[in-house]
């Protein structure tokens, strides 16, 4: 018997339950804990920039198995003594994402969680999880951790769902780019999987000298993703309002004024990496939602209008100062403090810098190594464009609210900085850097 997942990027997902590890998938997507993913957006509050961001944490999920599936089977053909690592490989490709909280990434910000630390706990603590596990391997749990912590005594199991190369950033980058409706995101999926190798002497993932191109085009692909939609300065600004609307909220409870069920209570009060079992998985962007809709009638003004401006997209926006010294920053960010405070803004809740890193590669997690007639050799020492790519870009970011726009332009003349069009950026509409 076969179950099937139609997918817009990858077509039919279709598992076999005649196989032992596909029929172990399934039991496992149905735990009430990977379902709980179908309620966490891929990208968090994005879909206020990009209005098609609506995906969700299951349907990667998906996609990674089954690109990890097709990767690793392909490789078996040429390395089948690999074979005994098809269930740990497709199994963690597959729960790679459990512990991420409401609002995806953008939880790690807001509330300081970790999600790799509570997939990990999700693994060792949800009963219907490790059961299946346990049954189907005592090992198993124990293996799939050490993918997550790049500890798997052979590097391939693991690079294939955490590395430079990996299942996971294939999946993300094609899908996150297909539901933007930007075309930064296209790569050549055919192709890098065609030119992944095996290597038998260091047990690891490698690339054939002739898949370098298709490389390229994929970590160019990943720095313009981040530089044109991760790091979009719309998101930059709604993940500011959500930072501080759950900041104040915090503080209202603090104060026992605020309306609150026993999940969100929990998160506002404690640690989050710290909470139990059940009040981590609780949470979902459906239970924080339906709070930040409640909280527009709170009785806080600032936490009444911080709510009212996320849930209907009355934004703050960002301008990008990079260009202005550190010194003209400070100075420019007071200036537009002591206007917010005239008009009656909370100067420090409604403006502030954010800080983007966009970035192609890096070195750390072994890199991506490349088959030569010499030996094995860093990606970055034979292709000038990926040696480009190491270096990382940063952007500096004044957040603030379109009242004082007319005034912060004022502002910007005296620096000879004029209000660039990144702040009008029309919904989901982005302009190369």
């Amino acid at each position: 018997m076969e179950r099937t997942y139609h997918d817009p990027l990858h077509g039919a997902i279709a598992l076999d339950s005649s196989d032992p590890t596909e029929a172990l998938l399934i039991q496992l997507i149905d735990t009430p804990a990977f379902q709980r993913l179908r309620r966490i957006r891929q990208l968090g509050p994005a879909s206020l920039t990009f209005h098609g961001a609506e995906s969700s944490r299951f349907t990667h999920s998906l996609g990674v198995l089954a690109i990890a599936r097709r990767a690793f089977d392909r490789l078996v053909h040429s390395n089948p003594q690999i074979q005994p690592y098809r269930p740990v490989v497709l199994c963690a490709a597959l729960l790679h994402d459990l512990g991420h909280g409401p609002f995806s990434h953008t939880a790690e910000e807001v509330f300081g969680s970790h999600h790799e630390h509570w997939t990990i706990r999700i693994l060792q603590e949800s009963g219907p999880i490790r059961r299946l596990l346990d049954q189907f391997d005592p090992q198993l749990c124990d293996q799939i951790g050490q993918v997550y912590r790049k500890q798997h005594p052979v590097p391939l199991v693991w690079q294939l769902v955490t590395s430079q190369l990996d299942c996971d950033r294939l999946d993300y980058l094609m899908r996150d780019s297909y539901f933007t409706g930007t075309t930064y995101g296209r790569i050549d999926l055919e192709r890098i999987l065609m030119a992944l190798r095996y290597d038998p002497a260091s047990q690891q993932l490698v690339v054939a000298r002739k898949g370098i191109a298709a490389i390229e085009h994929y970590l160019s692909v990943r720095y313009f993703m981040y530089a044109q939609v991760y790091n979009h300065p719309k998101n930059l600004a709604a993940t500011w309002i959500l930072q501080q609307a759950i900041h104040r909220a915090r503080h209202q409870l603090q104060t026992g004024n605020l309306e609150a069920d026993a999940t969100v209570r929990a998160w506002l009060s404690d640690d989050c990496n710290q909470l139990s079992l059940g009040q981590y998985l609780a949470a979902d962007d459906h239970v924080f939602s339906y709070h930040l809709q409640r909280w527009e009638q709170a009785s806080d003004p600032l936490l009444a209008d911080l709510c009212r401006r996320f849930t209907h997209r009355d934004l703050l926006k960002a301008q990008d100062v990079t260009e202005l010294q550190e010194g003209d920053r400070s100075e420019l960010l007071q200036k537009v403090r002591q206007q917010l405070a005239q008009q009656g803004f909370d100067p420090f809740v409604y403006s502030g810098f954010r800080i983007s890193l966009s970035r192609g590669y890096t070195l750390y997690q072994r890199g991506i190594k490349v088959e030569t007639a010499h030996g094995l050799e860093e990606l970055s020492h034979l292709s000038p464009l990926v040696n480009m790519l190491i270096t990382s870009q940063e952007k500096v970011w004044l957040i603030y609210p379109r009242e004082i726009e007319t005034e912060l332009a004022e502002l910007l003349s005296q620096h000879n900085h004029p209000l660039s069009p990144l702040a009008e950026h029309p919904e989901g509409v982005v302009s190369p850097t």
